[in-house]
C-alpha cells in the first residue's frame, strides 16, 4: 500500500512538472498571436503609376502643338493686313470726303453761273433801246438772285438782314449811329452788307447802321 501510494504521488509530481513547462511555451504562443493581430496587414502592393508617354506619343504632340502655332501666326498676319488695309481705306474716304465734301453745293451752284452767263449774252446781242435793255437785265438778276438763294437755302444758308430790327450784336456789327428821333435806340436803320448762317452758325455779321436819340 505504501509502494503504491508513493508511486501515485511521484504520477502527480510528474504531471505537474509536465504542465509547468508547458505554461512558458503556450504564453509564448499567445503572445506571438498577439503581435501577428496587432501589427500592420500589408495590403496589396500600390500599382506603379503611369509613367510619361513614350517617344513616338511625345513627337505626335509636339507636332500638333507646333501646328497650332503656326495656324496662330497665319491667323495673326491676315488679321493685321486686313486692319491695314481698313485704315487704308478709310483714309481714302476721309481724304475724298475732304476733297469732295462741295461736290453737291457745286452742282446746284453751276446753273446760277449758266443764268448768268446766258443773261449776259442775251444782252450783248439785244439790239434793243436803253431802257428796253435795262429792263431785262433787271428782270435776269432777279430771277437768277432768287435761284441762288434757292440753292443756298438747300444747304443751310441763311440769310441775316435785320432791316428795322434791334440791333443784336450776336449777328449784327454796327459800322455808324444815326440820330433817329423817330426809332427807338439801337434799331438797325440801314443795312450795308447782309450777313449769313450756316445751319444756324454766324458765317459772317450783318454790317448795319443804328440808330440814337441825340
Amino acid at each position: 500500500m505504501a509502494t503504491d501510494q508513493r508511486a501515485m504521488n511521484e504520477q502527480a509530481e510528474s504531471a505537474e512538472n509536465a504542465a509547468a513547462a508547458e505554461q512558458p511555451v503556450e504564453d509564448a504562443a499567445a503572445d506571438v498571436r498577439d503581435a501577428s493581430a496587432d501589427a500592420p496587414q500589408d495590403g496589396p502592393a500600390d500599382a506603379p503609376q503611369d509613367g510619361p508617354a513614350d517617344a513616338a506619343e511625345l513627337t505626335v504632340l509636339l507636332e500638333d502643338a507646333r501646328a497650332k502655332v503656326d495656324q496662330s501666326q497665319d491667323q495673326l498676319l491676315r488679321t493685321r493686313a486686313e486692319m491695314e488695309n481698313m485704315k487704308r481705306r478709310q483714309a481714302k474716304e476721309l481724304e475724298n470726303a475732304h476733297k469732295f465734301a462741295l461736290e453737291g453745293f457745286v452742282k446746284e451752284l453751276l446753273p446760277v453761273r449758266d443764268s448768268l452767263e446766258l443773261g449776259l449774252a442775251a444782252a450783248q446781242e439785244s439790239e434793243g433801246d436803253v431802257a428796253q435793255l435795262l429792263s431785262k437785265l433787271l428782270e435776269g438778276t432777279e430771277l437768277t438772285l432768287k435761284q441762288l438763294g434757292d440753292v443756298m437755302g438747300k444747304f443751310g444758308i441763311e440769310r441775316v438782314h435785320p432791316d428795322g430790327e434791334p440791333f443784336n450784336p450776336e449777328y449784327h456789327q454796327a459800322m455808324s449811329m444815326q440820330p433817329r428821333a423817330d426809332l427807338p435806340p439801337n434799331t438797325v436803320t440801314a443795312v450795308i452788307q447782309s450777313g449769313y448762317l450756316l445751319n444756324g452758325r454766324l458765317v459772317r455779321p450783318a454790317l448795319v447802321m443804328v440808330s440814337r436819340q441825340d
